[in-house]
């Protein structure tokens, strides 16, 4: 099994064999919960009007999501965890998009399989890819808009690498040390109506969850994010 380790926009592109779309702050940490509260499917779409057009088709879908963290107009979510943590979303579907993590999903358009990543459900992940086997890992750290790395994507990404390596990794200490680095803006009072305290504490506490979530393609191209 090779494994890479790719950033941002660019590495999607460049993503083969079995993708692990990683973004840790906050798309796929929230997915988790939209998926562990009850929705029986996502999609996770890169461009914003193709969520609006999905709402128009289907007015019982649910939008959420962000530009440059804060919620686009009309939608009834952003991209916080901590909003949706205790809200039942039983039998509904959510149209996700995001600056970063829904972005590589769009563009990771070489790779045979996408799951996404954060460290919810990190060991799951890393359980799920030694069981499938394949021949190239590539774990792709999407970063702050997609464009610039972040220590916690690149974090999540060397602990999968080392649960598949069966390696000692510093998870703890290095879980900590975010809030003193890109996690430092969950901690700024001006900014808590998008980006609140809790879900630092909520993208940093690993393995909450023993699901994977996948993006597979449909017929008109939308990537459908299930539950596996």
């Amino acid at each position: 099994m090779k494994i890479q380790i790719l950033q941002q926009l660019e590495g999607a592109k460049q993503a083969k064999g079995l993708a692990v779309i990683i973004d840790v702050f906050r798309a796929f940490t929230t997915e988790c919960f939209f998926i562990a509260n009850g929705a029986k499917e996502i999609f996770a779409v890169g461009d914003e009007k193709i969520a609006y057009a999905l709402k128009k088709e289907h007015p019982d879908y649910i939008l959420a999501g962000e530009r440059k963290e804060v919620m686009l107009p009309g939608f009834d979510y952003g991209n916080s965890p901590a909003k949706i943590e205790k809200i039942d979303f039983t039998n509904k579907t959510i149209v996700h998009t995001t600056s970063a993590g829904t972005q590589g999903i769009a563009n990771a358009s070489y790779a045979e399989e996408i799951i996404t990543g954060s460290f919810v459900n990190a060991s799951a992940i890393a359980q799920y890819i030694n069981q499938k086997n394949p021949k190239v890992v590539s774990l792709v750290c999407m970063g702050k808009a997609a464009i610039s790395p972040t220590e916690e994507d690149t974090f999540c990404a060397e602990y999968i690498q080392s649960l598949l390596l069966k390696q000692n990794y510093p998870l703890m200490e290095k879980l900590a040390s975010l809030r003193h680095l890109e996690g430092k803006r969950f901690f700024n009072p001006e900014n808590q109506e998008q980006c609140p305290e809790r879900d630092f504490f909520i993208a940093t506490t690993p393995n909450q969850f023993n699901f994977v979530l996948k993006a597979v393609s449909d017929k008109r191209g939308f990537h459908r994010i299930q539950k596996i």
